[in-house]
């Protein structure tokens, strides 16, 4: 959900606000989100192209594939992802397989608690073991390798970008040390590359994760 709703007037400038208060680095990984013309869901034929896109993805990792929608329990049942549901959310899920440590890939929800789509979210609360500044740093991370993920297979990323309020206050120093700092602890979990591509067939290793703390954001 936007925090605060942007114009599509308003647009233009928020972005070049936020590029503009970005390091060389980051700026160029952001000028591949910030394609206008992604900054709407796909619709019809696209959107089914996109979900079949994710659920490709999602199977390259070895996840397996249920059928219905995460109300009716989780996303992620420890083992398996729900599959009705948005290509942009299935992809965040996949972002999330990625992050997290080998054990907790086999709880339900990642060990993270209730996601927006859980269905059994007591379950989901009970299976919960990361909480309060781990749990928004991994969550964090999680949205943007899904963004970048959505950019590197042709889907609007940046509604995406947009929906998840990285552009909230775009223009002061805070959102682009926010975005740099997440950036950041992507490349050294391994999960994309210097110029912030998501690779194939990687998974972070807990150390990495453990040793980075994102204090203050």
């Amino acid at each position: 959900m936007i925090l605060t709703p942007i114009a599509t007037s308003e647009l233009p400038l928020l972005l070049e606000r936020f590029a503009a208060a970005l390091a060389p680095p980051a700026r160029a990984v952001f000028a591949r989100i910030a394609d206008q013309r992604k900054a709407h869901r796909a619709q019809g034929a696209a959107a089914a192209a996109h979900h079949r896109a994710a659920l490709d993805l999602a199977r390259s990792f070895g996840m397996d594939i249920l059928p219905g929608s995460p109300a009716l329990d989780f996303a992620w049942n420890g083992y398996a992802l729900r599959s009705a549901t948005e290509a942009y959310v299935l992809l965040h899920e996949v972002a999330h397989f990625q992050i997290a440590p080998p054990a907790r890939r086999a709880l339900i929800d990642f060990g993270l608690g209730a996601g927006p789509e859980t269905g059994d979210r007591a379950a989901a609360e009970r299976a919960a073991c990361v909480f309060g500044i781990a749990r928004e740093s991994e969550e964090a991370m999680a949205s943007l390798l899904g963004v970048l993920w959505e950019v590197e297979l042709g889907q609007p990323g940046l509604a995406s970008f947009l929906d998840q309020n990285w552009l909230e206050g775009a223009g002061r120093p805070q959102a682009a040390a926010h975005f740099t700092a997440v950036l950041d602890r992507l490349r050294e979990a391994g999960l994309v590359d210097e110029a912030g591509r998501p690779l194939p067939g990687r998974l972070a290793f807990e150390p990495c994760l453990a040793q980075h703390p994102l204090a203050g954001f």
